[in-house]
Order: structure tokens, then sequence, then C-alpha cells
């Protein structure tokens, strides 16, 4: 049952990524200095590199969270929320920042991607506690 609902939650924070950068795709672009066509596509095409890799890195992440979620005793989908969106504020969207700043990377850049670690996180703690 352990690795179901670590697959379905991070199937569920994967699918909310794509959601919310096809939302954001032009700021997103912008800020992390994406040339665009002018369709305001990236230029050169994409690669399926990056979704690969994102699905198993949710699959990482949601992995670790149960982990920690089940020595934590977090059983209630609220526990479960607050804890994922806890990890993603205060554990992955300041390391993103970090990141950024010696990039020297717009600061929009660290909200957009900060803001997507704090609710794909929190989706994940929701999801993996409705197993």
């Amino acid at each position: 049952m352990g690795i179901l609902a670590v697959l379905v939650a991070a199937a569920a924070s994967w699918i909310l990524g794509a959601a919310y950068y096809m939302g954001l795709a032009r700021p997103w672009m912008e800020a992390a200095g994406i040339a665009m066509d002018e369709n305001g596509r990236p230029k050169g095409g994409g690669s399926p590199l990056p979704f690969a890799l994102s699905a198993l890195c949710m699959i990482l992440v949601a992995g670790m969270m149960r982990h920690i979620f089940h020595g934590a005793g977090v059983s209630t989908v609220g526990a479960g929320l607050i804890g994922g969106a806890g990890i993603g504020l205060f554990f992955i969207a300041p390391w993103i920042m970090i990141n950024n700043a010696y990039a020297m990377r717009p600061f929009r850049l660290t909200l957009i991607d900060g803001g997507y670690a704090v609710a794909g996180c929190a989706t994940i703690g929701a999801v993996l506690t409705l197993f």
C-alpha cells in the first residue's frame, strides 16, 4: 500500500505542477531567461528529459515524505496538508532561493518555483494520508 500511496501522491503533485507551470509559463520563462519564439514557446523546441526527471523526483520526494510522515504519526489529511506545506515552505523553497540567489536569478523565479514547492508538497502530504 505504501508504494501505491507514493506513486499516486507523486502523480498528483506532478499533474498540479503541469497545470501550475502552464498557467505561469510566460512569467516563468521570462524570469528563468529562456529565449522564446514569436509564439511564446521556448526556442529550439523542448526535450522530454525535464518531464521524466521531474516525475522521478516527485516519486523521491513523495517517498521520503511518506517515510517522515509514517515516523511522525501524520495520519489525517489536514496534518498531511500542513506538514507537506511546511516541508515545501521551510525546506525546499529556501533551497531554491539559495540556488537562485547565487545564480543571480530574479527573485520572481524564486517566488514562482517556491510557490510550486509549497503547493506540490502540500498535495503530496494530503494524498499520502488518504492511503
